[in-house]
């Protein structure tokens, strides 16, 4: 398994490794997040944190219109947490969907435990009804939130995830500029102690949600 240790420095996108994407604008950010010192590294698609980060302190509103606390609602169960948008045409909905089609794989029980939240990066567009129309042809069980863009913003980077606000590329394409990484929370801990980038696939999430369910390490 691959470690990193989560420095408190904050260093360029491109030198730190985790690089922001504007989904399907093909755009490289510099924008600064949370630094990395990778200690190993085997190939696989998990990150095993040396110092997992504590659940993102975050009231947001559900698809139904009510309000949701993060670490109330997921407390004690496993869950995996991911920023991003449903007008993205590429990243975020393969992200999401090599999930739900791992996610099947799992017991009816462990399926029904784990909660898979989505928290939008472009609210403004991201309503709480649009959220569950999209989520909703992913995986009914998912868990989509939404609300003020400071807040969300705020809560991304205390897990080293950076957001930023939707703006028009260079087309006239509005486009959310976000980290695309889904970290894995611990049903024992709370703690996000498992990192995972863009490129995990179905196989990836597959092999390792039966240990993620137990809070084990992939």
């Amino acid at each position: 398994m691959r470690k990193k240790t989560f420095a408190a420095a904050l260093l360029l996108a491109a030198t730190a490794g985790l690089a922001l994407s504007a989904c399907g604008s093909g755009a490289d950010s510099t924008s600064p997040v949370t630094a990395v010192s990778q200690e190993s590294d085997s190939g696989k698609a998990a990150t095993v944190l040396d110092q997992p980060f504590a659940k993102p302190d975050l009231v947001l509103t559900d698809t139904h219109g009510k309000k949701y606390d993060l670490r109330k609602e997921t407390q004690g169960h496993p869950t995996l947490l991911y920023f991003g948008y449903t007008h993205c045409p590429d990243i975020c909905p393969t992200t999401m969907s090599n999930i739900a089609v791992a996610k099947k794989a799992l017991p009816k029980a462990e399926q029904d435990d784990l909660r898979v939240v989505f928290v939008t990066t472009d609210p403004g567009r991201d309503t709480p009804t649009e959220l569950g129309k999209w989520l909703k042809g992913i995986d009914p069980q998912f868990i989509g939130l939404t609300g003020d863009f400071a807040t969300i913003q705020a809560g991304a980077r205390s897990v080293g995830i950076s957001v930023e606000p939707t703006t028009k590329d260079k087309n006239g394409k509005l486009v959310s500029v976000h980290g695309t990484q889904v970290i894995a929370f611990s049903p024992k801990t709370d703690g996000g102690y498992v990192l995972y980038g863009e490129g995990a696939t179905v196989d990836d999430y597959t092999k390792d949600l039966p240990k993620l369910v137990k809070g084990a390490n992939p």
